[in-house]
């Protein structure tokens, strides 16, 4: 279920962001602006980095496979650093070809023809937030939160340009009228300085993951559930190891415990401890490499 409702938001996703994309690249050349023909490639980049999350997504609810035997969710966390890294790549280049344009005086726009762009994409990104927003309640994917952040991201940027482009439009035939040149690059610089946060930001998280950093709660959580289990005779240390790729959480434990502690009571003591420790933990069954091992030997925990 959860599985296609991800699918479903990013087919949705994918359509809406190529109309955005043919809206930005047909308007900001007939308005002669740059801040929308960044959008519109901006646009151009997310649908290509969400037909990939798609393609991404259907996999790591794959089984695993004799090639990948821990599954795909390791490609999550690969799909996202490129995603936000692109995206990063982007806005900054557009930030230097802003000031190049502030540099040489900026250019004329076609106001009229610049709002009526900015009225309609900013009603499809806003749609396009709160419809995933609903589904992501569901569905709880990381694609589709990223992808959530880019429609929110693109709703904001072309809400500004409204914003700007309605002031231009009433600066015109006053003596303000020269600095209107100015308006788009000026747009564009403050644009992707403000945004720069959310790419990086992505790719952040992203090498957290790929670098098999611990998450913090679900280190807490092991922790804390390893507690009344250790108040059991017999049981000495314990190690726990802890990762999270994508949806997948990764978490070994091992167990010290004396030599003859299974005596007698066999692999169901084993098993009642690891239905104890499961039942504390967070990650679905689905979402989670669990594995609790046993030995009497420190060497092998």
């Amino acid at each position: 279920m959860q599985a296609s409702l991800e699918q479903r938001a990013l087919k949705v996703s994918i359509v809406f962001t190529l109309v955005v994309s043919a809206l930005g690249v047909g308007f900001g050349l007939m308005a002669g602006s740059q801040s929308i023909l960044f959008d519109g490639v901006f646009s151009t980049i997310d649908a290509a980095m969400s037909a990939l999350a798609l393609l991404v997504a259907r996999l790591a609810v794959r089984e695993a496979s004799q090639r990948f035997q821990h599954g795909y969710w390791h490609l999550e966390p690969l799909v996202a650093a490129l995603n936000g890294s692109i995206l990063m790549l982007l806005c900054f280049y557009a930030f230097l070809n802003a000031v190049q344009g502030l540099m040489e005086g900026g250019q004329p726009l076609a106001f009229d023809v610049a709002i009526a762009y900015a009225v309609v994409v900013a009603s499809i990104c806003y749609a396009m937030v709160f419809y995933q927003r609903r589904i992501n309640r569901r569905a709880d994917s990381e694609f589709v939160r990223i992808d959530m952040q880019g429609w929110l991201m693109a709703a904001l940027i072309t809400t500004s340009l409204l914003v700007a482009f309605g002031i231009g439009l009433l600066m015109q035939g006053t003596e303000w009228e020269p600095l209107t040149r100015y308006i788009d690059s000026l747009l564009l610089v403050l644009l992707t300085a403000c945004f720069m946060p959310v790419p990086v930001g992505i790719v952040r998280r992203a090498l957290r993951e790929i670098l098999l950093i611990a998450p913090n709660n679900i280190d807490r959580e092991v922790h804390s559930a390893m507690q009344p289990v250790m108040q059991r005779e017999g049981l000495i240390e314990y190690f726990s190891h802890v990762a999270k790729a994508g949806r997948g959480h990764y978490i070994e434990i091992h167990i010290v415990t004396t030599p003859e502690f299974a005596a007698g009571r066999g692999i169901a003591v084993l098993d009642e401890i690891r239905e104890e420790i499961a039942a504390k933990l967070s990650p679905p069954p689905e979402r989670r490499w669990f594995t609790v091992a046993f030995t009497a030997d420190p060497r092998w925990a």
